[in-house]
């Protein structure tokens, strides 16, 4: 099963994300989602979409359907060929003992997706995994939109995607006006 974790679109999903979702069974996202956008998007291109609540997806910032918010978990296990992964967005455990706290709490997972940092790791010299796929849209992607794709079975592999980052829409219209006039 192939399975595509990401986190921290803010609204915002990269288009080579999405169409890498398409060789995907499932989309999995880690909070921090901003939108039903993202989500409809997700569910769309690939076979289903699990997703938990991010400390940025509140009422406030979140564009969409009051409901589709009210109803994410703070929290995810998703049984999985080959063992459980577990889902959250990582805000509540701090910085500086994020890793050590995330895997005491999800003991019997094979692996936890989080997010927040916007930063991909993967931690796979203990059990359970800790994986961050980094940011799927456009705040803070440190150095390009990113995410993981899992594929699960009795073993599993990890592989990680990053893109380079899109210049600002005002700077491609820009350039593209240029290059038309000129």
């Amino acid at each position: 099963m192939r399975i595509l974790l990401l986190a921290d679109t803010h609204g915002v999903l990269d288009a080579r994300i999405a169409e890498l979702a398409r060789e995907c069974q499932l989309a999995v996202h880690a909070g921090d989602i901003g939108s039903d956008d993202v989500l409809d998007r997700l569910a769309a291109a690939a076979g289903g979409v699990l997703a938990v609540r991010g400390n940025n997806d509140v009422p406030g910032k979140w564009l969409g359907a009051a409901a589709t918010l009210a109803g994410l978990p703070d929290q995810l296990a998703v049984p999985l060929p080959g063992g459980l992964l577990t889902v959250e967005h990582g805000h509540r455990h701090g910085a500086a003992r994020r890793h050590p706290r995330l895997r005491a709490s999800h003991g019997n997972a094979r692996a936890v997706l989080y997010g927040h940092s916007h930063r991909l790791v993967r931690d796979q010299d203990t059990l359970p995994w800790l994986l961050n796929p980094g940011a799927g849209g456009r705040v803070r992607t440190g150095g390009g939109p990113s995410c993981l794709v899992l594929d699960a079975g009795h073993d599993w592999q990890i592989t990680e995607h990053r893109f380079p980052p899109l210049a600002p829409a005002r700077r491609r219209r820009a350039a593209g006006q240029r290059r038309r006039t000129g």
